[in-house]
């Protein structure tokens, strides 16, 4: 759009919102576009506005028709198409799309606009080739996921739905986006099965559907299928389904665009590279080229489901959300709607012919390697549950009697148990199934479910991993332990995660232990860098050298765990992993000579914004941090200097000395690593889509990318301080009385700031550092996880245990992770008792023997 055209429409959006008596702030929050788009609009620096922040924004503002024709207008002619009568929506009604009249979106005789995907002439080239590459690689993620759990193999387990309570959706007319006084038409394909998923959501006039069903019934595979499908028959147009697990969205913090965008960068950090002012990823959703699949709804917390649902309301593109039933019912109670526009479908249990049909086809048979004549492993337990449901107790596999067969048709009416079913009985060579039969053991169908919880992990650990050459035998008790670690951490009282991230591992230390794991870390490589530089070249003897090193060492750790523990008290402990490397100017997008990579800083997040911008925040960030280091050093040598002559003097003199060099310490050592960092920063650039397929590549790649930074940060910092200093001591000289800094002196500091400092900071303030010293040394030591922890939780997924979304982790299904869960919690306080009454019984009948003495 031409820069008048942008004046323009900055001061006709600036006219509108002073009129409705709207701040910028005010403005973003009724509309849900983000402050920083409004003021770019309002500023005219916005060279390619959407035509959906638009539109939200004339809605939210009331626009009257006149403002509304200019606005077209404006829009119209900066993009070369005509401007529609009524204004904006207009365009974003579908008068210009294409498609059939089954398509969401498309305008037909006598309905209301649903939202459409967006025109080729309205969304810039770049923002549709990222569109593209996303849907490359989620396709590709996703058949990946499928071949890994087996969905097709003998052949995938039907996944039926049927119509739910009206209640629980909104009104057909609505639903259809018909007018006033239309009359809706009967619908007679609100039933179907897997394959039909993606050909029944595009049947949506409003594209929002609701999948139901009880835990385990198959949503996540339903989601996984339907991408799947709608990818096969993507345009270049459509929008691109993503799986968002939308449990771990806060919609009191972050709207449901931000949030979006951060799992997008997270899962993708190639979209993190600027476009018109804001991430790609932010660029897709604000282009509409994104359609969310949120899965697990019902696994938010209680109380944010109600105002979860609100805020999906007034987010009004097409969506699918799965949610268990009963936690959808209590949220539209609670918001006192369901979700508008939207159609609701329940998942069916499976059926008795199902599970027949499907059970025996993944066991091999009894009689023989190779007969074939012998009876199946499931032969017993079909023909008893043929049985019982030809006597009438429900072929809908919902008995509840106590007749044999019945707990196992109830327990076996969902997916999940099925597929567990599977592998404790077909896949381990003498399991028998038809102890399940046994109504003395198994009751009911709780005791059946947790019996194929408790059975699966040990199951699939007794054989080898598929698809490794290299897999390692763990030991199926400790590997449970392991396992039960990590899902009793996903816990949180308000709300239960899902998303395992190897780079938070190591917060599920206590926060002591976190910082005390920060100290000795920068501790130890203080000290070390002190000796080996001082022994090497430093002016000092051995025994002051080794001296200086003991009391630097300590106070690199205090310094460097006290701004560790003032970002944890400030909710700012958690780094995510490195997803930039080092760009230098007019190096182009492609590779770099130097890929000297640079993790996020503290305090400075999300996507890549303009560099002084970068700079300045990374500066004042850095700076603090260099100065508490620089006053630790001056305490440090002031004691080794008072030490070494052999007495503590503690004058006034001495005194003021020693707060002089506090001073300029600090205001060297956090200049310098202010500068470095602020200067690395403003080269950084998103990593490319090939680094991040999975968890293991990113680790990869954040652990070459932080030993780059290690190369790039020692040098620079050493060079920094060095000649940085001398320029603030001659700055400082007479001001703060008579100061020295020798060039040998500040080039032999400097190297030693800058080998300690740098290591250490990678250590203790980059993802994979913590990674390190916390999942590989801390919590391995400690027997919490196995010394190869990035080893172990591959195989884990091999396995089958955990899945991968994205960049993360998950275990295969909630009811596992909950099972793990509480085994642990269990363990740990059987552990703890006995540790008690150990406790507790000191003396002589503490022991076996004494207590045989006693009976006497």
């Amino acid at each position: 759009m031409p820069s008048d055209r942008l004046v323009r429409l900055a001061s006709l959006l600036k006219l509108m919102r002073q009129r409705s008596g709207l701040t910028q702030e005010e403005l973003a929050a009724k509309s849900g576009v983000s402050e920083s788009t409004i003021r770019r609009l309002e500023s005219g620096r916005a060279p390619n506005p959407t035509l959906l922040s638009l539109e939200k924004l004339q809605e939210a503002l009331a626009a009257g028709p006149e403002d509304r024709r200019e606005l077209a207008e404006l829009l119209a002619s900066g993009r070369g198409v005509p401007a529609h009568p009524d204004g904006v929506v207009g365009e974003l009604g579908g008068a210009h799309g294409e498609g059939t009249a089954d398509e969401p979106g498309e305008v037909q005789p006598g309905r209301l606009r649903s939202p459409a995907a967006p025109s080729a002439a309205l969304v810039r080239d770049e923002v549709l080739s990222a569109a593209r590459d996303v849907a490359l690689e989620i396709r590709r993620r996703w058949r990946l996921e499928e071949e890994r759990r087996r969905v097709h193999d003998p052949f995938p387990l039907p996944v039926r739905w049927r119509r739910t309570d009206p209640a629980l959706s909104d009104h057909e007319a609505n639903v259809e986006r018909l007018p006033p006084g239309a009359a809706a038409p009967d619908r007679d394909d609100l039933g179907g099965d897997l394959p039909m998923v993606a050909d029944f959501y595009r049947r949506r006039h409003s594209g929002r559907l609701v999948v139901l069903g009880r835990a385990g019934s198959g949503k996540s595979v339903l989601t996984i299928r339907f991408v799947q499908d709608f990818l096969e028959t993507r345009t270049a147009l459509d929008r691109v389904p993503v799986i968002f697990s939308i449990g771990s969205w806060d919609p009191t913090a972050r709207t449901l665009r931000a949030w979006m965008t951060e799992r997008l960068v997270r899962d993708h950090p190639h979209l993190a590279v600027r476009a018109a002012g804001t991430s790609m990823a932010g660029a897709l959703i604000e282009a509409d080229l994104v359609l969310p699949v949120l899965d697990g709804f019902d696994e938010m917390a209680e109380g944010l489901r109600g105002r979860a649902l609100e805020r999906l309301n007034e987010f009004s593109s097409p969506l699918l959300l799965t949610s268990r039933r009963e936690e959808f019912a209590e949220a539209v109670d609670t918001a006192g709607t369901p979700l508008i526009w939207a159609t609701v479908i329940e998942l069916a249990d499976l059926t008795v012919d199902d599970v027949a049909a499907y059970l025996p086809r993944t066991a091999r048979r009894s009689g023989g390697r190779g007969g074939g004549h012998g009876r199946g492993v499931w032969d017993a337990v079909t023909e008893r549950l043929r049985e019982r449901s030809e006597e009438g107790d429900g072929n809908d596999g919902s008995g509840s009697g106590s007749g044999a067969g019945e707990p196992l048709t109830g327990a076996l009416r969902t997916p999940l148990m099925t597929a567990l079913a599977r592998t404790l009985y077909s896949e381990r060579t003498g399991a028998d199934p038809a102890e399940l039969l046994d109504a003395e053991t198994f009751p009911d169908e709780s005791s059946i479910e947790e019996h194929l919880l408790a059975g699966f992990v040990p199951a699939v650990y007794r054989r080898r991993a598929p698809g490794a050459e290299h897999a390692r035998n763990w030991d199926p008790d400790r590997a449970e332990q392991w396992l039960g670690y990590l899902a009793h951490h996903l816990a949180h009282p308000d709300r239960e995660r899902q998303d395992l991230a190897w780079w938070e591992i190591g917060d599920f230390l206590p926060r002591r232990q976190r910082v005390l794991s920060v100290a000795l870390t920068a501790t130890l490589c203080a000290a070390l860098s002190t000796w080996v530089i001082g022994l090497l070249i430093g002016p000092l003897s051995a025994w002051r050298t080794l001296l200086e090193g003991a009391l630097m060492g300590p106070a690199a750790g205090l310094a460097f765990a006290a701004v560790y523990g003032g970002m944890i008290a400030r909710g700012d402990g958690t780094f995510e992993p490195t997803r930039v490397r080092l760009r230098l100017p007019g190096g182009g997008p492609g590779p770099d000579p130097v890929r000297g990579a640079v993790a996020r800083g503290p305090g400075v997040r999300g996507p890549a914004r303009a560099p002084l911008r970068v700079f300045t925040a990374r500066f004042g960030a850095v700076m603090a941090g260099g100065f508490v280091m620089g006053v630790g050093c001056a305490c440090a040598l002031a004691v080794e200097r008072q030490l070494a002559y052999g007495a503590l003097v503690l004058n006034l003199e001495v005194l003021e000395g020693v707060a002089v060099n506090m001073l300029v310490f600090g205001l060297i050592f956090g200049a310098g690593a202010g500068l470095v960092f602020g200067l690395l920063a403003a080269f950084e650039a998103p990593l490319d889509v090939a680094s991040v397929a999975d968890p293991i590549s990113l680790l990869a790649a954040n652990r070459a990318t932080v030993r780059r930074q290690v190369v790039a940060l020692v040098p620079l910092l050493a060079l920094s301080v060095a000649f940085g200093g001398g320029l603030i001591v001659t700055l400082l000289d007479g001001f703060l009385g008579d100061l020295n800094w020798e060039a040998w002196d500040g080039l032999f500091i400097g190297t030693v700031v800058g080998l300690g400092g740098g290591v250490s900071y990678a250590l203790s303030f980059t993802a994979w550092g913590r990674w390190v010293v916390r999942a590989r040394l801390w919590l391995p030591m400690t027997g919490k996880l196995p010394w190869d922890t990035a080893a172990f939780l591959d195989d884990a997924y091999r396995r089958g245990v955990l899945r991968q979304a994205g960049a993360v982790y998950q275990f295969r299904h909630v009811r596992l992770q909950h099972h793990l869960g509480r085994t642990y919690r269990r363990r740990q306080a059987q552990r703890s008792q006995r540790w008690a009454s150990v406790g507790a019984g000191r003396g002589p009948t503490a022991s076996p023997r004494g207590a045989r003495r006693t009976r006497r």
